[in-house]
């Protein structure tokens, strides 16, 4: 071979790999089109119920007739399987396409947990294997048409939301959730800071675990205070979207794999979940 064939047979093998990556950019920007409104749900630190409250937006969206996709990018710890009750299920491959799990008639639900062999199975990737997944979850499965996309991200600003947040693209919004004490909202700050950065709209502040009703003799204890994320909300400029108890039947529902506003559809907290998402909801009007 001489060394003009060489560089040509590189040449052709370049133009068909830079042929390939530009289908594949095709493919990507094709499925985030068809996806009215992207909505990324962050927390500043971990504990604080952030996957919990994903699970139930999403739910909540669905029961409200919308056509609604979940997306766990919680790589090291996806845990929205189990709250959903989905643990276990395979994925299956119609042509090209990853189909995803379903919930109900309208959510579509998508995490790594669902391609484990075996649930106690860790995940060690670094940052562009990260980057890899979240664009094969966008452009590889059949989303179809969403009038929503929830992400759940793992807490923090590293590179995952970061990721996520550049692949959607700049009309991307988020939701932040925070617990009462300083240690959470001094994080939660930063994640504003974050989404600002980003070009990214803070749709608002949820603040989870806020105060525990007594189920024996109705008193409210703040075990956790209360009122900080609201405090913290007003201070950083942004919307506050609500208030959700210590409730120990967000915890059994969580457990049992039954997403609590389903469940419990006619409770205090559930209803205050449907009052949460009515900003989400003017989005698509």
């Amino acid at each position: 071979m001489n060394e003009n064939q060489s560089e040509e047979d590189a040449s052709g093998h370049s133009g068909s790999t830079m042929k390939a990556q530009g289908k594949k950019d095709e493919d990507l920007q094709r499925q985030i089109n068809q996806i009215k409104h992207k909505i990324v749900v962050l927390s500043g630190k971990g504990g604080v119920g952030k996957s919990t409250i994903a699970v139930n937006i999403a739910v909540s969206l669905a029961l409200a007739g919308k056509r609604v996709g979940l997306l766990d990018i919680d790589f090291h710890g996806p845990s929205v399987p189990k709250l959903m009750g989905l643990e276990g299920q395979h994925l299956n491959i119609d042509g090209n396409l990853i189909i995803p799990s379903v919930y109900g008639p309208f959510l579509k639900v998508m995490s790594i947990g669902f391609m484990l062999q075996n649930q106690d199975d860790a995940v060690i990737w670094r940052g562009p294997l990260k980057m890899g997944a979240i664009k094969q979850f966008l452009s590889e499965v059949s989303w179809d048409s969403l009038d929503y996309l929830i992400v759940d991200s793992p807490p923090g600003t590293g590179d995952e939301p970061l990721s996520i947040m550049q692949v959607l693209g700049p009309q991307t919004k988020s939701v932040l959730v925070t617990t009462p004490q300083e240690v959470s909202l001094t994080d939660v700050r930063k994640s504003i800071s974050f989404c600002r950065k980003l070009s990214s709209e803070v749709i608002g502040v949820i603040e989870n675990m806020s105060g525990f009703v007594c189920p024996n003799c109705g008193e409210t204890v703040n075990i956790f205070k209360t009122g900080g994320g609201e405090k913290m909300a007003r201070e950083m400029g942004v919307r506050f979207l609500g208030r959700i108890p210590l409730d120990p039947m967000i915890v059994e529902s969580g457990d049992s794999g039954k997403p609590y506003v389903d469940a419990f559809a006619d409770s205090e907290s559930a209803q205050i979940f449907m009052k949460i998402i009515q900003p989400i909801l003017l989005l698509d009007k």
